[in-house]
């Protein structure tokens, strides 16, 4: 894969569910175009000092919500990176506004019985700790699918190995860039 140069103008943000590859793909593609790769969860934690799970005991959703749209506002106004952003991220009005505005969006889409079994292994999201996991993503799911569906390209990454999904999203992105200039 060559990336047109074109790609590197604008800052990537993966959207979608949890477990759906966001930061894992993000970090190939970033390679793959050779931009610097961000997670905006893992810039949440920096900040606050706390892991996202401290911060959802502590202070509550809403808090870890309002300081994910801050860290989002402050890397949007970064160079261009890819953006593995939070599940909630792009709910939020305000930063699907700046990241529609900044950002190329990509959702990237499975199948919510995939994304259970990928988030029932581990007990580190606190959406779902406790809870029936293909539950909580179906519900999420009724909620988010149509504002995710606002993403300016929609990927379907099914269970494929990671670099298939990257290709995916690489196609996807060079058609996207194809098509603005049409």
């Amino acid at each position: 894969m060559t990336a047109d140069p074109r790609l590197r103008r604008k800052t990537i943000a993966l959207v979608g569910l949890m477990g759906v590859g966001k930061s894992s793909i993000g970090r190939r593609l970033a390679a793959v175009l050779d931009l610097p790769f961000k997670d905006a969860d893992t810039e949440v934690e920096t900040a606050a000092g706390r892991t996202i799970s401290e911060i959802f005991e502590t202070f509550g959703e809403q808090a870890f919500r309002d300081g994910e749209r801050r860290v989002i506002a402050r890397l949007m106004d970064e160079g261009p990176h890819v953006l593995a952003t939070g599940g909630g991220a792009f709910i939020n009005d305000e930063t699907r506004a700046l990241i529609k505005a900044r950002a190329v969006s990509v959702w990237l889409k499975a199948d919510l019985e995939l994304l259970a079994r990928r988030i029932g292994r581990k007990d580190n999201r606190p959406l779902v700790r406790g809870k029936d996991p293909l539950e909580v993503l179906t519900a999420l799911a009724e909620a988010r699918f149509p504002i995710y569906a606002q993403a300016d390209i929609i990927v379907e990454t099914g269970d494929t190995p990671h670099n298939e999904a990257v290709e995916a999203v690489f196609r996807a992105l060079s058609d996207h860039l194809a098509g603005a200039e049409a």
